[in-house]
C-alpha cells in the first residue's frame, strides 16, 4: 500500500527512505510493533553511513498509527547517548492518547470516513487487546481514573484546543464517574507507546524539531493540535500544516 507513496517521498526530496515492514496486531501483540520500529530505527543510525547518509539528518515519520509508532520512537530515542540525534520528526495526523474520545474533533467528525470514531477505537482496543464490549463505557471516560484525570488534565483537555476548531457544533461533554474494574482493563491504554501525548515532560523536552499534518475532517485533528502545544510549551521548534480540506488517510 505504501510502496508508490515512499517512491514518492524518495524522489521529491532526494532522500534515502527506509519503510519498516513491522509486524501487524492482534497476531503479534502490542507492542511488538513499536518494538520493530524502534530495532530498525536504531540499527539504521549506528548504520547510516554504510547507506550513504548523513548520521545528522535522520528524520524518522509516519501517517496515523505510524504517526503514535514515530512519535514513541522519537521518545525512546531522546535518552540514547549512543546513537547520533535524530534530526526531525514528522508526524502525519497521528494518533496520540485516548484520555479524552470526546474532543471538538471526535465530535465533529464522529462519521466523517475513513475513520469513524468508534472504528477508532476498536483498532486501538485489538491493538492493545481490550475487550471491545467496553466501547460504550471508553466514550464516556469512564476508564480514567480520578488521579489520572488531574495529572492528564494539563496535557488533554478542550481548553487548549482553538476556538476556530470548536465553531462547528461541539458541545462539552458531560462528566462520567471512573469504573475501577474498566480503569484496570484499560491500563495499557495509558502507556505512552500506545498515548505519546501522555510522556513526562523530562521526556517531551529533549524531542526534535518537529512537522505535525493535522486535517479539518478527522477524529484525530485535536491530538495533533494537543501535542504542537506541549512542544512549544517546551520550545520544541514545530512546523504545523493543517489541510483545511483534508481528511484522514489524505496521503
Amino acid at each position: 500500500a505504501y510502496e508508490r507513496t515512499c517512491r514518492y517521498f524518495c524522489r521529491k526530496t532526494n532522500s534515502v527512505v527506509v519503510c519498516v515492514g513491522y509486524r501487524l496486531a492482534p497476531e503479534h501483540p502490542f507492542p511488538a510493533q513499536f518494538e520493530d520500529c524502534l530495532t530498525a530505527a536504531v540499527h539504521f543510525l549506528r548504520n547510516a553511513q554504510d547507506y550513504g547518509v548523513d548520521p545528522s539528518r535522520i528524520v524518522i515519520c509516519g501517517d496515523s498509527s505510524g504517526g503514535t509508532l514515530t512519535a514513541a520512537v522519537a521518545q525512546a530515542l531522546v535518552n540514547r547517548r549512543d546513537l547520533p540525534k535524530l534530526r526531525a520528526q514528522i508526524l502525519i495526523y497521528p494518533f496520540l492518547q485516548c484520555v479524552d474520545l470526546n474532543l471538538p474533533s471526535y465530535q465533529q467528525n464522529d462519521r466523517i470516513p475513513i475513520l469513524l470514531k468508534e472504528r477508532t477505537l476498536v483498532l486501538g482496543l485489538k491493538y492493545v487487546n481490550v475487550d471491545l464490549g467496553l466501547i460504550k463505557e471508553l466514550l464516556k471516560g469512564c476508564h480514567v481514573s480520578e488521579d489520572r484525570r488531574l495529572k492528564y488534565q494539563k496535557w488533554v483537555s478542550p481548553d487548549y484546543i482553538p476556538h476556530e476548531f470548536k465553531t462547528r457544533g461541539y458541545k462539552p461533554s458531560p462528566a462520567y464517574l471512573p469504573s475501577k474494574e474498566i480503569c484496570e482493563v484499560a491500563e495499557s491504554m495509558f502507556d505512552p507507546i500506545f498515548s505519546p501525548l501522555l510522556a513526562e515532560d523530562s521526556v517531551i523536552a529533549q524531542l526534535p524539531e518537529t512537522f505535525i499534518l493535522t486535517c479539518e475532517f478527522d477524529v484525530l485533528r485535536d491530538d495533533g493540535l494537543l501535542y504542537k502545544k506541549r512542544l512549544e510549551d517546551h520550545a520544541i521548534k514545530v512546523t504545523w500544516c493543517h489541510l483545511q480540506e483534508g481528511f484522514h488517510g489524505t496521503v
